[in-house]
């Protein structure tokens, strides 16, 4: 019996898992210090998750105070951005390092 419940426990923290790794991705990359795609539409009131692409040699900071993230990510590299659930509507980001050129935008609708 024991077996058994530990057997169930495995399998469900395993399918939670996997419902995680369904979640919405979305792909932002960072190429000649500019955001491309410059709009990201996201669902509205669920939580998505960010892959941020940089493509050139340098740091970018991947960073909005709406959405209350900031993520330092290394030149020719990429890391993760989790954010939400957020109410419908249009988000900023920038790349604090190049904030005249690095901008975009993330729709929740």
């Amino acid at each position: 019996m024991y077996h058994t419940l530990i057997l169930t426990a495995v399998a469900l923290f395993l399918g939670f898992g996997a419902a995680a790794a369904l979640a919405d991705d979305y792909v932002l990359t960072i190429k000649d210090h500019r955001f491309n795609p410059t709009e990201i539409k996201v669902p509205a009131n669920k939580r998505v998750q960010i892959t941020v692409v940089n493509d050139d040699p340098t740091p970018e900071e991947f960073e909005s105070h709406e959405m209350k993230v900031e993520k330092v990510i290394p030149g020719k590299s990429k890391a993760v951005v989790r954010v939400g659930p957020l109410k419908p509507g249009r988000y900023p980001f920038l790349g604090e390092f190049h904030e005249a050129t690095a901008k975009g935008t993330l729709i929740a609708e």
